[in-house]
């Protein structure tokens, strides 16, 4: 096996072979918003650029056909096992459910992965990924529902609240909407940004995200304990990125006191509020800069920067490099040469446990 390059940058080559072979592992529960995405933007990558970039197939634990929520089924072209060759494996679940059969599933996925050069998780495939041995060491977007269960559990793994991570030859995203997003983007490093770009065109979608952005969470420490205050605050700083508001301002208008603001975020976001506002505003900021021809004075006042100085300052801190530095090197990955992927990590000694 080839040893990974290191760098999140290059972690997605040109294909050896002109046609990519993809293989869908959806586990049950499953639905079709969550498989759709996927299938769609690799049919319309085939039909735009007119050649078979990608042949993918459905692929169930045992071979019959994949239950979607609403009692609808999706044929599967064939039952998970380790004679299963491909040269990117997408795992997507709804919900992490295991089945009777589960553990031998997870020593065969670990197997599978080892030789595969990407491997992705999309929502709860990324907790299957997970479950077996397969993101120790890897920066693994997580989704809100479940982030703080999954960073205690998962200890060896670095777990974000973007949208989706690609970290050498391991991708992740957290699901939803996130997954139009996460396959353009696969797409784009692969055959360019314009290819995706049409993709995103056919299908409606009038702006796409980049890795970096956070998931819009009404944020929960477990599934059905919400906290509506942190979710109000949340929205106040979402809808005022370009004139933000100050602590006591939204302490005041969710109707609690900054102290106990503070603590909220502390708890649940790891963060003072200010500084993950300020966060937030510097990933719009990023997505604009790679994702529109504004320039660097106008995404600054459009993200509540009183000064060009200060937010090229405050993001370089964040970031390590300058708007304009970091808007170049965007520009270099989408139309430069590919590098080479890594190979799969070394299975771990217990794939139930990370």
């Amino acid at each position: 096996m080839r040893p990974g390059t290191g760098n999140r940058e290059e972690a997605i080559a040109a294909r050896v072979n002109p046609t990519a072979q993809v293989a869908i592992v959806a586990l049950p529960p499953v639905s079709m918003s969550a498989v759709a995405p996927i299938i769609d933007a690799l049919d319309l990558a085939n039909e735009i650029d007119g050649r078979a970039l990608y042949r993918w197939r459905m692929v169930s634990c045992d071979g019959h056909p994949v239950p979607l929520s609403g009692g609808a089924q999706w044929t599967a072209d064939g039952a998970f096992s380790d004679a299963l060759a491909c040269d990117w494996l997408i795992v997507v679940a709804g919900r992490f459910q295991p089945f009777a059969e589960h553990r031998s599933f997870l020593a065969s996925l670990a197997r599978v992965s080892q030789r595969t050069p990407l491997v992705t998780g999309i929502h709860h495939g990324v907790w299957w990924l997970a479950m077996a041995g397969q993101l120790h060491g890897y920066r693994v977007a997580a989704s809100w529902e479940t982030y703080q269960q999954f960073a205690e559990q998962f200890e060896r793994t670095i777990v974000t609240q973007h949208i989706y991570e690609i970290d050498r030859d391991r991708a992740t995203c957290a699901g939803g909407q996130a997954t139009l997003d996460f396959m353009l983007a696969m797409i784009a490093r692969e055959h360019g940004a314009p290819l995706a770009e049409r993709i995103a065109d056919a299908l409606g979608a009038s702006t796409l995200r980049s890795g970096d952005e956070r998931q819009r969470i009404p944020y929960v420490s477990a599934p059905g304990e919400r906290h509506p205050r942190l979710n109000e605050a949340l929205l106040l700083m979402e809808a005022n990125i370009e004139d933000p508001l100050a602590t006591d301002e939204i302490a005041g208008l969710v109707g609690i006191s900054r102290r106990q603001l503070e603590r909220l975020f502390r708890q649940y976001l790891g963060a003072m509020p200010s500084k993950y506002y300020l966060g937030l505003r510097l990933s719009k900021a990023r997505s604009q800069l790679q994702r529109t021809s504004k320039s660097v004075v106008q995404i600054s006042l459009a993200c509540g920067f009183a000064s060009a100085a200060h937010f090229s300052n405050a993001y370089r801190e964040r970031f390590g490099v300058t708007p304009r530095e970091d808007r170049r090197n965007w520009i270099e990955r989408q139309h430069g040469g590919a590098g080479s992927c890594s190979a799969a990590s070394v299975l771990a000694e217990s794939p139930e446990r990370d």
